[in-house]
Formats: structure tokens, C-alpha cells, sequence
């Protein structure tokens, strides 16, 4: 279910009276969710290596070699995910996110100018533990570990507020105050040939684009143990492709982004906008925003 356009308070932060302090219970991440490349369970040939070993849980592991660029091809139905592969054999995990079904892997091999060959392909049917594996954990897009500092920061705010909806109020707090939109990376950036935020230099350096915000929103509540899905698109009415975020919890079902724009305001899931005070405008009442991709 996603839930649009509804207002949520956070949860009161403890202090004010002995009493209220007595009650405040604060609230207790799970497991810390991670996902690996494991090369011992990993099929393929000399120069591709797919584990498959953790479809339930959401998550592929992907490896390759070659002299030139390699492309991974993701389809289920009729969707498809394409991602770039580092050549020099660094292990990367991506998500399956299209819930159950079967998936066909390809791993593509450029030969010239945009021409691709297939190097390895295979099908695996998923079932997923539950729908929200993918969101949980880390991925290629959104790239964090137990010793990340945004994991740390993420756990010291969650210590004070008492439920999940509280973790993410304060998360959205602190990016809202701290992080800005970055400009110049904007105009220079090319998202679309590889471009892949870190998440620490986002929160060491105080700056990024819409990528950056989105995939450190996730980072910080997935390590929580909340549900977040980063969400690529348009927004019109510029067309301008975007990156938001959309969370979930047992109280609210899946929320997406909040449109009356005030610096600031928690409960708007595009800090993007959010962080910087866009202009109402602009952001209108939630219809100029159509998801296409899902991280």
C-alpha cells in the first residue's frame, strides 16, 4: 500500500519529567541485514561469476573480467534493470526487486562503440523470504556496512526516538540541517555512465544531488531495519529525472514522498526538495511525480 499525503508525528523524545523519562523505551533496531558475494557458490566461466546463493534474502552477487566495459541485464516479466560491472573483478551486489518470479541474468561484454555481447546468462526463480528483503540491505546503489559512519550516526539518532517512525524523523532532521544541494556536481555529474554515491563522503563533505540524498536515506534506515526503497523518475513539470525515497513501517504501510515542501519538515520522504526549500510550485500535489525505478 502507499500512502500518500498524510501527516505523521514524530515520537516525543524523552526528558521533561522523571515519569516521562521512566517510559521512554527506545527503539531496538533488528539484526543488522547485510548481503555478500560468497565466490565459493558463484556459477559462470573464466570471466563471469553470479552467486546466486541469496535470492530469498534479495540480492544477487555479480563478478567479471574484461579488457572492456561489462553490462548486467536483470529481467522478470516484462522489466528490465540494466547495471554497469566493474571490469577488474570486484564483486558487486545488486537487488531483485520485482518480488517473486523467474529472472533471467545476463552479463554483457561491450565490443564496440554501444554494441554488447553476451558473456554468460542464466535464469533463477526467486521467492523472497518476505517483500521487503530488498529494501533492507546494502546494494551497489545504496553501499554501506556495520562500520560505515552513517550506520553509526544512524543508530545514535535512533537511540533516542522510541518507534520507527520516530528513527525516521530524525534521520530526515538531520540531513535537512546538515547536507545541501550540491550544484556544481549537478551540472558536471553524469549519472548515467556509472556514477555511484558513497555514502560517508555525502555526509563528511555536507553536499550532494539527488542521488546522494536518496541512496544515504536509504542507507541510514535500511541499517535500522526499515524498509526503504530509493525511487528513480520523473517530475514534471521540467521532466526533470529525479531520485526520492519511499519507506515503510507497521503503523503506516508504504510511505512516499510528501509534497507540501517546508525546509525541514520530517514527514516529506524528498529531501532533495525537502533540504533545500523548493518552491510548492514546483513540487504540486504529488501527480507531476512518476516512479520508474525501483533501488
Amino acid at each position: 500500500m502507499v500512502v500518500e499525503n498524510q501527516e505523521y508525528e514524530a515520537a516525543p523524545k524523552p526528558g521533561g519529567t522523571s515519569a516521562g523519562e521512566a517510559d521512554f523505551v527506545p527503539y531496538q533496531a533488528p539484526e543488522f541485514a547485510d548481503s555478500a558475494f560468497h565466490a565459493e557458490h558463484a556459477q559462470g566461466n573464466g570471466q563471469v561469476k553470479l552467486d546466486l546463493e541469496h535470492t530469498s534474502e534479495g540480492y544477487i552477487g555479480v563478478s567479471g573480467e574484461s579488457s572492456t566495459r561489462l553490462k548486467l541485464q536483470v529481467f522478470m516479466g516484462e522489466t528490465e534493470y540494466r547495471y554497469d560491472v566493474p571490469a577488474d573483478g570486484t564483486p558487486v551486489i545488486f537487488p531483485l526487486q520485482v518480488g517473486d518470479g523467474t529472472y533471467t541474468i545476463k552479463v554483457m561484454e561491450n565490443v564496440e562503440s554501444t554494441k554488447y555481447r553476451p558473456l554468460f546468462s542464466m535464469d533463477c526463480e526467486v521467492k523472497l523470504a518476505d517483500e521487503f528483503q530488498p529494501f533492507l540491505r546494502p546494494s551497489a546503489y545504496v553501499d554501506y556496512n556495520p562500520d560505515s559512519e552513517c550506520v553509526r550516526l544512524a543508530a545514535r539518532l535512533a537511540a533516542q526516538e522510541e518507534d520507527a517512525l520516530g528513527v525516521v524523523g530524525a534521520v530526515f532532521d538531520y540531513i535537512c540541517e546538515n547536507i545541501v544541494y550540491d550544484k556544481e556536481k549537478a551540472a558536471t555529474v553524469q549519472t548515467t555512465t556509472g556514477y555511484m554515491p558513497v555514502l560517508d563522503d555525502t555526509l563528511q563533505t555536507g553536499k550532494g544531488i539527488c542521488f546522494d540524498y536518496a541512496s544515504l536515506v536509504a542507507g541510514m534506515l535500511r541499517s535500522q531495519g526499515i524498509p526503504t526503497k530509493m525511487v528513480f523518475g520523473d517530475v514534471s513539470p521540467d521532466d526533470i529525472y529525479h531520485a526520492w525515497n519511499m519507506f515503510y513501517t507497521q503503523e503506516t504501510g508504504w510511505v512516499t514522498v510528501k509534497y507540501e515542501v517546508k525546509a525541514g519538515s520530517w514527514n516529506r520522504l524528498d529531501l532533495t526538495f525537502s533540504a533545500n526549500g523548493a518552491d510548492t510550485t514546483f513540487i504540486g500535489d504529488g501527480g507531476n511525480y512518476l516512479d520508474e525505478k525501483y533501488y
